[in-house]
């Protein structure tokens, strides 16, 4: 039988679990047996990708078979040139430097569509946007690289895992990864 390869556009406050309390992913995918590669916490949303093929979520999930996982991160403050080279080429968090990451602010508002519920809105505290490219994923790690340039997380959300995107995909939607997509995604991760 073939392996099942799912894209899910995961909303805020559901668990990357198809068990437990609250909302989990049994609420959205109603398919049997296949498991996340890779994790969002509570809190976070976007991108999550799902299968039952092991060799692939041991391939996205063991820390030595770097790939890239892109997000887009509401922060607060707007933060300045320093703190977007200190972001880029690695902070302390947790007794351990991160590695060097791409960083971009955007100019403008991102087109997400709005979180349920909304973030916190304070008036006399501007936020800003940024992209985030990291190549390894320890837990809350992008939460924690903000926070250490002085720049808390409001809102994290992935958008990209390697060149598979959140696009065409509304929150809670989900979809099977087209084979060419897969197919590259697998070459990269050396499965081909």
């Amino acid at each position: 039988m073939p392996h099942r390869y799912i894209l899910f556009n995961k909303p805020f406050g559901v668990l990357c679990q198809f068990s437990g309390e609250g909302p989990t992913l049994k609420k959205y995918v109603p398919v049997q047996g296949v498991y996340a590669a890779g994790r969002l916490d509570r809190d976070s949303e976007g991108l999550l990708l799902l299968t039952d093929d092991g060799e692939l979520q041991h391939r996205l999930t063991d820390p030595r078979f770097a790939h890239p996982r892109t997000y887009w991160v509401q922060v607060e403050g707007v933060p300045g040139a320093g703190d977007l080279k200190r972001l880029a080429s690695g902070v302390e968090i947790q007794g351990y430097r991160t590695r060097p990451t791409t960083v971009r602010l955007f100019d403008q508002e991102t087109a997400l569509p709005p979180r349920d519920p909304p973030i916190r809105f304070r008036k006399n505290v501007s936020t800003a946007w940024l992209e985030i490219t990291l190549i390894e994923g320890r837990n809350r790690q992008v939460r924690r690289m903000t926070a250490a340039v002085g720049h808390p997380t409001l809102r994290l959300v992935r958008v990209a895992i390697g060149r598979l995107s959140l696009r065409g995909l509304d929150p809670g939607k989900w979809k099977e990864i087209p084979a060419s997509e897969l197919a590259e995604l697998k070459k990269a991760l050396s499965l081909a």
